[in-house]
This record gives structure tokens, C-alpha cells and sequence, in this order.
């Protein structure tokens, strides 16, 4: 093993520990669903934990012991919401400490020492977080755009379980970024006269990738979005379709891969060498493809004329 990467195992801190506990919990559940039909656990609890939306329609019917715990997919707003709250104060604290020299609040610090921040790590920039949340921000302020604008919402659930995670999910997303952050104490440690002399090419690359996904990502909600309306813009039925254009003529879900790929876009603003955010792209790539397998089962199964070529989340590989 290569020396930085014993280095970085060996700092397994609280934060990696979470991100790598789940990321081996969507890699075994993706594994479990690729074994043959036969072999795949038939437990009702299991198989409604993981799925949501469409892929819980189908046959058999769901135990009422399952429906008893469902909430409407339409909730997917209350995680933006969520998020750009949260975040938006992480980065008003950060904005704070970087510009203004304001150190972050105690009880904020004393958590990010909790989940292992550490003292001026070494060859972090501090406008490489900044940034990340920057995107963050604006990523959940987008998705909750689209939720209340874009999207049109049928009566699909979603387990409270996964309710509840979702509401966590970017509250611990945007301390795993604040976390990268080098400090002095309580304030944010920055190199030089000023935060932005920091500025480095991959910043620009990560900053270019994050609005080329993005920009597909909201193609891809829109062309679903507007399957279930007229071309007045009126919402007329609810039913699945086969939706076509963008990425969609590679993949199932192209809207987990644009998902999957703003992750990596702030990983390349991370300067490609942070080993916590390459936990939570990791953590991302399986539970997205996860996901989108089970996507992918439901429209073959729904419909005959599915297209023959269309990948479930890699164009031309899954």
C-alpha cells in the first residue's frame, strides 16, 4: 500500500469512520440486489428500506406493517430546505472567519474537533472548502427549486427511515466540507496575505465540471417534469413514462450520474488528493447506482419497448 494511503487509513477519524460504515452498507446492499432472483433476500422490511418512490409500486403488494411507515416522496423538499439552512450558515460562519477573521462559534468548533477536524493540515487550501460549500449551497438551493417548480410528485412514498436520513444526510455533508477547513484555533488558517491568492487550476476545472452537471442534472429533471404535463405546462396525469433526450439516451437515471458527478467536481475543487471527500464520493457512487438499478429494473419491467441499450447508471458499462 502507498505510503500516503497508510498514512490516511491510519487517521481514521469519527467523520471517515461514518462515511466509510455507509459506503460499505449501499456496496453490500447493491451486491445483494445484483445475485440472481433466487438467491436475493425476499425480506419485505429489507427490500422497503432500500427502495423509494416507483420502485416500491409493483407486485406483491407491500405489508400494511410497511405502509404504516411511509411518507410522500413530495417530503424530498424538506431535505433541501434543510440543507440550505444548515449550510448557508456553515458558510456565512466560514465567510466569516476567511474575510472578516471571526472565529466559528465554540460549540461549532468543539463539534468539527469531535468528528476530527484537525489543526493547519497540511497542503489543504482553505478556499478549496470554501468553495465546496459554496457548491453545496447552491446545489441544494437548485434541487429545492426543482422540487417545488420542476417536479411533478405523484403518490409514491418513501420509508420514514429514510426520511429521517435524508434530513441528516446534508447536515453531515456540509461539517464533513467545514471539517476540511485548516484552523487556528477557532479561526480558519489561510496561507498568505489573502484567501483568494490560493486560487489553483483546479479550482477553475472543479467549478467548470460542477456547473456542466449540474446544467444536466436540471435538463434531465425538467425532461421528467414535464412527461406528466402538457405543452402549456399543466400537469395532466401522473403515470411513468419513458422519458427521452440528454443523458437519458445512455442511461436509466442520468440524474444520479449528474448527481454522482458534482460530487467528483468538488472532490477536483478538493485538488483531487482529499481522502474524506473521495469517502463521501465513494459513500455517493453506490448508493446513486443503487438506486438507479432498482430505476432501471422498473422501467424494463413496465415497459416492452424499452430501449435495448440503455445502461442503468455507467453509459455503455451498468
Amino acid at each position: 500500500m502507498a505510503p500516503w494511503a497508510e498514512a490516511e487509513l491510519s487517521a481514521l477519524n469519527p467523520l471517515r469512520a461514518v462515511w466509510l460504515t455507509l459506503t460499505a452498507a449501499f456496496l453490500l446492499t447493491l451486491l445483494l440486489q445484483l445475485l440472481p432472483p433466487g438467491l436475493l433476500p425476499g425480506c419485505a422490511i429489507f427490500q422497503d428500506l432500500i427502495r423509494y418512490g416507483k420502485t416500491k409500486c409493483g407486485e406483491p403488494p407491500r405489508p400494511a406493517a410497511c405502509r404504516a411507515f411511509d411518507v410522500p416522496k413530495r417530503y424530498f423538499s424538506h431535505f433541501y430546505i434543510i440543507s440550505v439552512v444548515w449550510n448557508g450558515f456553515l458558510l456565512w460562519c466560514l465567510t466569516q472567519s476567511l474575510f472578516l477573521g471571526a472565529p466559528f462559534p465554540s460549540w461549532l468548533h468543539g463539534l468539527l474537533r469531535i468528528l476530527g477536524a484537525a489543526q493547519f493540515q497540511g497542503g489543504e487550501l482553505a478556499l478549496s472548502a470554501f468553495l465546496v460549500l459554496v457548491f453545496l449551497w447552491l446545489h441544494s438551493l437548485r434541487r429545492l427549486f426543482e422540487c417545488l417548480y420542476v417536479s411533478v410528485f405523484s403518490n409514491v412514498m418513501i420509508h420514514v427511515v429514510q426520511y429521517c436520513f435524508g434530513l441528516v444526510y446534508y447536515v453531515l455533508v456540509g461539517l464533513t466540507v467545514l471539517s476540511q477547513v485548516p484552523m487556528d484555533g477557532r479561526n480558519a488558517y489561510v496561507t498568505g496575505k489573502n484567501v483568494l491568492m490560493q486560487a489553483r487550476w483546479f479550482h477553475i476545472l472543479g467549478m467548470m465540471m460542477f456547473i456542466w452537471s449540474s446544467a444536466h442534472q436540471y435538463k434531465c429533471h425538467v425532461i421528467l417534469g414535464n412527461l406528466r404535463k402538457n405543452k402549456a405546462g399543466v400537469v395532466i396525469h401522473c403515470n411513468h413514462r419513458i422519458p427521452f433526450g440528454d443523458w437519458f439516451e445512455y442511461v436509466s437515471s442520468p440524474n444520479y450520474l449528474a448527481e454522482l458527478m458534482i460530487y467528483i467536481s468538488m472532490a477536483v475543487t478538493f485538488g483531487f488528493h482529499n481522502f474524506t471527500w473521495w469517502l463521501v464520493v465513494t459513500n455517493v457512487f453506490f448508493s446513486q447506482a443503487l438506486s438507479a438499478f432498482l430505476s432501471h429494473q422498473f422501467y424494463k419491467s413496465k415497459f416492452v419497448s424499452y430501449p435495448k441499450h440503455r445502461k442503468a447508471f455507467l453509459p455503455f458499462l451498468f
